[in-house]
């Protein structure tokens, strides 16, 4: 898409600090964080929104769920169940799908969030 910045982004035509990149997927922390730790994880491919995936984005949407865990632990806010049940830390990770869902840029990404909660309540 020539209007997408995602896409400019994994095209290398707009700089960024990548936190995580292989041949499938980016991350990189939001411009306009929400939480302490704000990551955006984002596919490489082109796709509008959650809703436009199929059962052909399985793995890329797997592997997109599975990063997410990885990266907060990386970045001070995963979560560590304890012995007596209660755990510590933790993170969110939400899709924003269409104007309703607050989806502002119409590439699929999925966010992290995490960190002390201030926070809370905002999203």
């Amino acid at each position: 898409m020539d209007d997408c910045i995602f896409c400019k982004i994994a095209a290398k035509q707009i700089p960024s600090k990548f936190l995580y990149e292989d041949t499938d997927l980016m991350a990189f922390h939001d411009i306009n964080p929400s939480a302490p730790v704000h990551m955006l994880i984002v596919p490489k491919q082109h796709i509008p929104t959650l809703a436009d995936c199929d059962e052909s984005h399985a793995a890329l949407l797997s592997k997109m769920m599975l990063l997410a865990p990885k990266l907060a632990q990386e970045h001070g806010c995963g979560y560590v169940a304890g012995a007596s049940g209660r755990g510590t830390g933790g993170f969110k990770t939400q899709f924003n799908t269409g104007p309703d869902g607050g989806q502002e840029v119409y590439h699929l990404h999925l966010h992290v969030l995490g960190g002390p909660r201030p926070w809370r309540g905002k999203l």
